[in-house]
C-alpha cells in the first residue's frame, strides 16, 4: 500500500474541487495512466489543432507516452518560480480530461493562466464549463488569485464560447506558429472583481478541500 504524502511536505494530493458531477483531483500516477489512455483515444478532430504544442499528433502509443512525460515534468516543477498544476478531471467518478493552472511569480503577480483538454467522447456534455468554473473557484477563492487569463486559437469556437460565457474579456491577440502555419490566438482576462459579481447562473455549488495548504506552499 502506498503511504499518503505528508501534507506539510506535499499538500497537492489532499485537494478536491467538486461541482455537480465533476471533480478536480490530484493527478497521481494511476489517474495519469488512465488519462494517457483517454488522450490516446482522441482529443480533437485530426483535421484541426487546438494546441500550440501539437502533442496529440502521433500514434496512440506516442500520444499516451507524451501525456505521461509532460505531466511528470509538470509535477516536478510545482512550487518553483514558474509552475503548472495539472489536475485530473473526473466526471461521475471516471477520468475524462485535464484542467491546469499555471503561474509565474504567483506570490507577487497573483495571476494564473488556465488550460485544459477533454477526451473526444466526453465533449459536448457541459463538462468543459463545469471544470473551468471549478478551477476558477480554486484559483480565486482557494489560492487568492486576482487575475485569471486564458487563450485559444480563433477557430476554436468551443473553447472561446466557454471563455466568453464565464465572463472573460478580450485581452489582445497574437499570431502564433501552429504546425508551421500562422494562426491567430485570442487572449482573455478575468478579474477577481468580475468573478465576484458574476450572475447566479455562474454561481454553482463548488466545494474545495485542502486548498489552504497549497496556497501557503505556492506563496499565497
Amino acid at each position: 500500500m502506498t503511504t499518503p504524502a505528508d501534507p506539510a511536505i506535499w499538500p497537492f494530493p489532499a485537494v478536491r474541487v467538486r461541482t455537480g458531477d465533476v471533480e478536480l483531483r490530484y493527478l497521481d500516477d494511476e489517474l495519469l495512466h488512465d488519462l494517457a489512455l483517454v488522450a490516446a483515444a482522441g482529443v480533437h478532430d485530426p483535421a484541426t489543432m487546438p494546441f500550440v504544442v501539437p502533442w496529440t499528433r502521433g500514434t496512440p502509443q506516442e500520444v499516451a507516452r507524451a501525456t505521461l512525460t509532460y505531466h511528470w515534468a509538470a509535477r516536478a516543477g510545482l512550487g518553483g518560480q514558474t509552475w503548472s498544476w495539472e489536475l485530473a478531471v473526473l466526471h461521475r467518478g471516471h477520468p475524462v480530461g485535464i484542467q491546469a493552472l499555471a503561474a509565474r511569480d504567483f506570490a507577487v503577480t497573483r495571476t494564473v493562466t488556465s488550460g485544459s483538454w477533454l477526451g473526444s467522447e466526453h465533449q459536448g456534455q457541459g463538462i468543459g464549463t463545469q471544470m473551468r468554473l471549478a478551477v476558477l473557484h480554486l484559483a480565486f477563492d482557494g489560492l487568492g488569485a486576482q487575475v485569471a487569463r486564458t487563450s485559444a486559437f480563433a477557430d476554436n469556437a468551443r473553447s472561446t464560447g466557454v471563455t466568453r460565457r464565464l465572463g472573460y474579456v478580450a485581452d489582445g491577440q497574437e499570431v502564433l506558429d501552429r504546425e508551421g502555419q500562422p494562426a491567430l490566438s485570442l487572449r482573455y482576462r478575468l478579474e477577481r472583481a468580475a468573478w465576484d459579481e458574476r450572475p447566479p447562473a455562474l454561481r454553482p455549488d463548488v466545494q474545495i478541500e485542502g486548498a489552504s495548504a497549497v496556497r501557503a506552499f505556492l506563496g499565497g
